[in-house]
């Protein structure tokens, strides 16, 4: 499995960056994303961090390269945005929850 990791500031605030999020423009499922998690810093709310899981390295590089098109967009409420590309090794969910769904 592989996670891209993605962190931007939000422009001009988080909730319009939140509300072009869930719009999905670019297809997350489509493209292959199976999970998502959208945080926050604690330190900067506008300052916004997601990780996206993927089946394949194909799928989250193709995603990468669509993120960056439409980064490319000074209309966007979104700037400053990187991504970071990782191979998951490993990952155990603990406790009692039973699902990783936040919110």
């Amino acid at each position: 499995m592989y996670a891209l990791y993605i962190e931007q500031d939000a422009n001009p605030d988080y909730d319009a960056w939140k509300a072009m999020f869930d719009r999905d423009p670019l297809g997350r499922e489509q493209s292959g994303v199976r999970y998502y998690k959208i945080s926050r810093s604690v330190d900067d709310p506008r300052r916004v961090v997601g990780e996206l899981e993927f089946d394949s390295r194909q799928e989250a590089e193709a995603f990468a390269a669509k993120l960056d098109k439409l980064w490319s967009d000074p209309q966007l409420p979104a700037t400053n945005g990187q991504t970071r590309l990782v191979e998951v090794i490993e990952g155990k969910e603990l406790g009692a929850r039973s699902s990783r769904k936040v919110a």
